[in-house]
């Protein structure tokens, strides 16, 4: 593998092509009505909810009808993420997310023979209700960016995955002091379902201000 130090725009620029290309490539192939899934994860520290945010403008101007769904807009209710307090880094890992529910109402939908009918948010978690959101309609062609923490390894129905990948001392070193309890599940996330290893796209961001694509030796 290679390391290839790209800037911030740039960055943003390559993935809004290889986009564009992969949603072409899904509508060609499809017998139906074909929209991109594409799951952008990091670590907070990491910035994914940036990056996915960064892609949209992009993509529209490429044609592409774009929805950013951010993973804690569907966490699960704090009765059940709290079950073993406010700071159990085992319970961030296993069950904040409500991945049934961004399937059901995200995932499931933008996928082959979907309605296309998404929901960009389920829970509102800060006030612990649902967050009363309105469905919104994804056209054929067009591209869902699901962004956050711990997205990949548990089986989400994603065409394209993008890993933010950080070393431990930088996510150690970027993290903000009052999350540094959830570290522990980001070292068992890198070790037990290792992203970077099967990613579509690896971006080292250890600094997001100057990322660098990890690339197979030979590539252009």
């Amino acid at each position: 593998m290679r390391i290839r130090p790209i800037s911030p725009d740039l960055l943003v620029t390559e993935l809004t092509g290889r986009l564009a290309d992969a949603a072409t490539r899904a509508a060609t192939a499809a017998a139906g009505p074909a929209r991109l899934r594409v799951a952008v994860d990091g670590a907070p520290a990491a910035r994914a909810d940036e990056l996915a945010a960064a892609l949209v403008d992009p993509l529209r101007a490429r044609g592409r009808p774009v929805l950013h769904v951010r993973a804690t807009d569907f966490l699960r209710p704090a009765s059940l993420r709290f079950e073993l307090g406010r700071t159990n880094p085992d319970s961030f890992y296993e069950g904040w997310v409500d991945e049934a529910g961004l399937r059901r109402e995200v995932l499931d939908p933008a996928g082959p023979g979907g309605t296309g009918r998404l929901l960009p948010s389920l829970w509102d978690a800060d006030a612990d209700r649902a967050s009363r959101a309105r469905y919104v309609d994804l056209p054929a062609g067009g591209v869902v960016l699901v962004s956050g923490p711990l997205l990949l390894g548990g089986g989400l129905p994603f065409d394209v995955t993008i890993h933010l990948e950080m070393s431990s001392a930088a996510l150690r070193r970027r993290t903000d002091p009052a999350q540094e309890w959830a570290l522990p599940a980001f070292d068992r996330y890198a070790e037990e379902v290792v992203p970077a290893s099967f990613a579509d796209v690896v971006v080292r961001a250890d600094d997001p201000r100057h990322p660098a694509l990890v690339e197979p030796d030979g590539d252009g």
